[in-house]
């Protein structure tokens, strides 16, 4: 459930919204779906506007996050590929609050059915009842097709001593592959490394060491633990074309750089 600091701020912010005439609706995701909530819990908000009004709301989009709170900082979402998000820093107290501008008719596709907090008329409520969410899960070709490239890069990096590189490679790994194929084996939504703490035992402790400290001999045994992880759980992805050359050319590149340094 929200701490009172989130409800705080919710209940402020339809109370301006409502008085924008361009705006919609206000919906909430993330963890207020689950209600999973806790002091460190961000907002994120979903704000829905009159699509009549989408350039001037683009435009506007920092004055009407100024008006929901003592907003300290803020920018686009261009980063994570979403420039119709406001990712914004309110105080106080601080609270981290994400505001994705969208259209009624974006929201048909969608992810997750956020939480309606407030909504102009029932445009939105009926929406959802005629369309679904669709979670996209990782193409296990698209994974294959590129994991044994980006071993070979990494070994390549572990060649050269660029470890802090190494280092930032094994995390993007771990990001894009070995965390999203953790959380289908065990019947999660594929949400990268997004608690992958919670999983307890041999499974933790492996993806534990796929973490590496500044060393060569610490990088390469993380690759090599992150090869082991990901043979085994893309067996749990059903049929695909594993690449099979390239998957033995890559380890062995990897040893041949290891067993020179």
């Amino acid at each position: 459930m929200p701490l009172q600091m989130h409800e705080d701020f919710i209940i402020q912010a339809k109370e301006k919204l409502r008085q924008d005439n361009r705006i919609r609706g206000l919906l909430a995701g993330g963890s207020m779906i689950t209600g999973i909530m806790d002091e460190y819990s961000d907002l994120d908000f979903i704000v829905v506007y009159d699509a009549c009004y989408k350039e001037e709301i683009m435009k506007n989009r920092m004055q009407i996050a100024e008006k929901l709170g003592h907003l300290l900082s803020a920018f686009t979402g261009e980063h994570v590929g979403e420039p119709r998000l406001l990712i914004c820093l309110y105080g106080q107290p601080l609270l981290h609050v994400d505001l994705k501008f969208v259209t009624i008719q974006e929201l048909e596709q969608r992810v997750e059915n956020p939480v309606i907090l407030w909504e102009r008329g029932e445009e939105v409520s009926h929406l959802f009842q005629r369309t679904a969410s669709n979670f996209p899960y990782p193409d296990p070709q698209w994974i294959e097709d590129r994991f044994w490239i980006w071993i070979h890069y990494g070994a390549s990096k572990l060649g050269r001593g660029e470890l802090f590189e190494l280092i930032d490679h094994l995390s993007f790994m771990r990001n894009t592959v070995i965390g999203p194929l953790l959380h289908i084996k065990n019947g999660e939504l594929p949400r990268g490394v997004r608690k992958l703490e919670e999983y307890e035992g041999e499974e933790l402790d492996e993806l534990k060491e796929t973490i590496p400290n500044h060393s060569t001999e610490s990088c390469y045994h993380a690759l090599k633990k992150t090869i082991h992880l990901y043979q085994r759980l893309r067996q749990h992805l059903g049929d695909f074309e594993y690449k099979s050359e390239a998957e033995q050319a890559s380890i062995a590149y990897l040893e041949s750089v290891y067993s020179s340094k």
